[in-house]
């Protein structure tokens, strides 16, 4: 899948998506009513097209992206144990393997984000259909459901 058509499932497939494009890179944020400040704004997914944030998936590549995903912290356990030893910054290379053994130039394999795995992020660089139907699509809802009670809440407490 491109960017295009994974940008286009998200904004078609969930409700109230707001969606953010800075440099080439996509940030999708839940904001049904368009009144949250962008400054109070936090994505639930990121679609990021160069090395302008991180350097470790050598996303300057051509046609090279990743997808970012927040989700649940015990999805994450559930795949990849604790969140200190995935992610890529811990004595971690500018790109490539690292002390987390995950290869994070690595196409169209779910891993823990190279930066924010501690925060239960997980990324894929360029998914193909297969992973995008069997593993994308359920981290991406669980990503929007975060979203959303998020949002519930911090609407309750206005």
């Amino acid at each position: 899948m491109n960017e295009a058509e994974i940008s286009r499932y998200i904004t078609e497939t969930f409700e109230g998506v707001d969606t953010v494009t800075d440099s080439g890179n996509s940030f999708f944020f839940y904001n049904p009513d368009r009144n949250v400040p962008p400054d109070h704004r936090f994505p639930f997914v990121t679609l990021v097209t160069s090395d302008l944030y991180d350097q470790f998936s050598n996303l300057n590549r051509p046609s090279v992206f990743r997808l970012n995903i927040g989700i649940t912290k015990q999805t994450f356990r559930s795949l990849f144990g604790d969140p200190a030893r995935s992610s890529g910054t811990d004595g971690a290379k500018i790109s490539g393997e690292n002390a987390s053994g995950h290869d994070f130039t690595a196409l169209d394999q779910v891993m823990p984000h190279p930066v924010y795995g501690r925060m239960y992020w997980v990324c894929v660089l360029n998914p193909g259909e297969e992973t995008f139907e069997t593993k994308v699509r359920q981290l991406l809802a669980e990503a929007y459901d975060l979203a959303v009670s998020r949002y519930k809440r911090q609407a309750a407490r206005r």
